[in-house]
């Protein structure tokens, strides 16, 4: 099968977009597929083409940056020369050129399986919110013109606005989740490298933007030491992004906390992610949105329960492993209960690495995206 897969942000970037959508690139590649990805060239001193683990990387030359987005001038040529050279067309959504790629495809006799990994959610303000209606509108085209949709629970997908009008061709695959085990001996030496020995550790990840809700955290923090006065934050991730300014927002609260606030940067390297997993007693996502978060599974993967939001797909986590609690969104006083409350006994909500990984198991949903595209190859005569 020759699988074009098309998304904005490819490696070397990091999301949890992206990062899903490398896995399911690698490990239909593995199989023995020729995947070949379309992206944007977001940083000059990345190569125009690379073969990485098994998958051939095309980046396009970006005119500019317009929001999250790139804008590539080659892209609709690009696009529909390589579509009549594969077989079936995956997209990773949100991606503004959504349905100029479905057109394309359809113009060559291909079909298209259009992934989702979230709506479009963008802070306040005029030129935000322009940005917002607009990709949304033509998200939702593109909605309605690809063959199928693949999400990560019907519970996200029931509860879209974006989703809810296309259920009929809408499918949930969990994500595919690969992650080392931490080192002990590691974890160890870094919690007194940090001079935490001692410390009850909140940790929290991704990139510092409005919806991931952190400033609830911060605004727990009074009441999480109330009952716990050793309590401190431990935090991996970006704080300067481009197309948001959430953490300059955040600096009062920050400042108010800042002795109880320990920030690692961003930390792509696996293993030592899972060591900065195990590194905390509980790991939060406080989150305003968020249709899976794969940092609840990578938690749990290395034995680190986790307090999120009940909202739809995040929530799924937890009630799928029953490794966590879940608070009200939006409530930093349910938010401080429900840190606490693991706190005061994490054995409670802890599962064997084994079972988290039964759940959430890799090669079950690389079949799942391998049988899924299949479906859509063109019928031979």
């Amino acid at each position: 099968m020759r699988i074009l897969t098309v998304l904005t942000y490819h490696y070397p970037h990091w999301t949890g977009l992206t990062a899903f959508a490398v896995r399911i690139a690698e490990g239909l590649a593995a199989r023995g597929h020729e995947v070949t990805v379309l992206t944007s060239r977001h940083r000059r001193d990345l190569p125009v083409q690379e073969v990485h683990n098994g998958v051939r990387i095309l980046r396009l030359k970006s005119l500019l940056r317009l929001s999250r987005g790139q804008v590539m001038p080659g892209f609709p040529h690009t696009v529909w020369r390589l579509v009549r050279q594969h077989d079936v067309v995956q997209v990773h959504t949100p991606m503004l050129e959504t349905a100029l790629v479905a057109a394309l495809a359809h113009g060559a006799g291909r079909r298209m399986l259009l992934t989702h990994h979230g709506d479009l959610v963008m802070p306040a303000g005029p030129f935000n919110q322009l940005v917002q209606h607009s990709v949304g509108g033509l998200l939702s085209l593109g909605a309605r013109m690809t063959d199928r949709i693949s999400i990560y629970t019907d519970d996200y997908a029931r509860n879209s606005a974006f989703l809810r009008p296309h259920l009929d061709k809408t499918v949930a695959v969990l994500p595919p989740v690969a992650f080392p085990p931490p080192q002990p001996e590691v974890v160890s030496a870094w919690r007194q490298e940090l001079g935490l020995e001692n410390a009850e550790i909140i940790g929290f990840a991704g990139r510092w933007v409005e919806e991931k809700g952190f400033d609830y955290l911060l605004q727990a923090v009074p009441r999480i030491l109330d009952r716990h006065p050793r309590a401190v934050l431990l935090y991996a991730g970006e704080t300067r992004v481009v197309y948001e300014r959430f953490y300059e927002r955040c600096r009062p609260l920050l400042e108010a906390h800042g002795e109880r606030i320990h920030e690692l940067g961003l930390i792509t390297d696996p293993q030592r992610m899972a060591n900065f997993y195990a590194l905390c007693d509980v790991f939060t996502l406080p989150s305003r949105t968020d249709c899976f978060a794969s940092v609840q599974v990578e938690s749990m993967l290395s034995g680190t329960p986790v307090v999120a939001t009940e909202i739809p797909g995040a929530r799924q986590v937890v009630r799928l492993s029953g490794m966590g609690r879940l608070v009200r969104p939006g409530d930093p006083q349910h938010l401080a209960e429900g840190i606490s409350d693991v706190l005061d006994d994490p054995a409670a909500c802890t599962r064997p690495r084994e079972e988290i990984a039964r759940i959430f198991d890799y090669d079950k949903a690389i079949s799942d995206y391998e049988a899924l595209l299949e479906s859509l190859l063109p019928v031979k005569d």
